[in-house]
């Protein structure tokens, strides 16, 4: 039976990769922050099937006591501080957590001396500016943000490791991906709960900042089971993972709208400044070529399936809370 250690277990990415591991017969050890409360919202189904581990990227040791605790042959390293927008009031933490904290894993599995292969969560937010449209494994980044800095050091530490130490290393330039877990500070999520909270009678309006805004949108499980291809390989590599297409925060808007009943969404969405980002990411899009030929891997659900499961399952949620009466 193999045996995985994945950070950020209680994140979106990383509890649907734990379902998909478990279900290929993986010992899964789930890396989590000590914390005065526990936010085990994505991971409360999987507290008897995995074991949890106390770590954080900000602490060698605590690393390298997961990885002896665990001994893995497989490293998922899908922690970080991951929302783009908190990363401007908290620059220095988002490089510590998302740059260093790939460092210090990298350190923790080399020293510990046994061949493990790592992933590392790398980001379309490194391509930023987008000098290239679609962008690919070979475009070159501009990030935009703290957290796409961060990221482009976390990117190329793990290349570093990779040819300095002939260590397996393999980075999923993942371009966005949403999921019924996504956490609610996320717009996407955002404007499913908002929906839902309207459909309801709960709220009014949702807050947003830029509707124009494009993304190349696909399904957190799908993304999922690329990350694991890739550690499946003979030799380790980079891979975009995209749809290909992409979508502005409008249209988002529009499907979610339509789930339940209403054609005009204009009268129940007000623009902030406040979610304004001080330099704005216009579009990401992403050809993801490679992945489909080299791991024989392609997306499976549509942009609309998931706006429209996001919008079900937020509904879903306050039915299930008895909010609604």
């Amino acid at each position: 039976m193999k045996r995985v250690l994945i950070t950020g277990i209680n994140g979106m990415d990383g509890s649907h990769l734990a379902d998909l591991l478990l279900k290929k017969d993986y010992k899964v050890f789930g890396m989590e922050r000590r914390s005065s409360s526990r936010n085990r919202i994505n991971t409360l189904h999987l507290e008897d099937s995995i074991t949890f581990l106390h770590g954080d990227l900000t602490d060698q040791n605590s690393l390298f006591r997961c990885i002896k605790e665990s001994d893995p042959d497989e490293v998922y390293n899908l922690g970080s501080q991951s929302f783009v927008g908190e990363s401007w009031n908290t620059p220095e933490q988002t490089s510590n957590v998302s740059g260093l904290g790939v460092m210090r894993m990298l350190e923790a599995i080399r020293e510990y001396g046994k061949p493990i292969k790592f992933y590392q969560a790398s980001t379309s937010e490194m391509f930023g500016k987008m000098v290239e449209n679609p962008a690919n494994e070979n475009t070159p980044f501009y990030p935009r943000s703290p957290y796409g800095v961060a990221k482009l050091y976390g990117h190329w530490i793990m290349k570093n490791y990779r040819e300095s130490y002939d260590m397996f290393t393999c980075s999923g330039i993942l371009f966005n991906h949403e999921s019924e877990r996504r956490g609610i500070e996320f717009v996407t999520r955002k404007i499913s709960d908002g929906v839902a909270r309207i459909h309801l009678g709960l709220q009014d309006k949702i807050m947003l900042g830029n509707l124009d805004a494009k993304r190349d949108w696909g399904y957190a499980p799908d993304y999922c089971e690329a990350m694991w291809l890739m550690l499946q390989q003979d030799k380790p590599d980079d891979y975009v993972i995209s749809t290909g297409d992409t979508h502005s925060i409008g249209e988002f808007l529009d499907i979610a709208f339509d789930e339940i009943g209403l054609s005009n969404w204009k009268k129940y969405v007000e623009q902030d400044s406040r979610f304004m980002r001080p330099a704005e990411v216009d579009v990401l899009r992403g050809d993801s070529s490679k992945a489909k030929e080299k791991l024989n891997w392609k997306p499976e659900t549509t942009f609309e399936e998931l706006v429209r499961k996001m919008v079900k399952s937020d509904i879903k949620l306050y039915h299930q809370k008895s909010v609604y009466h």
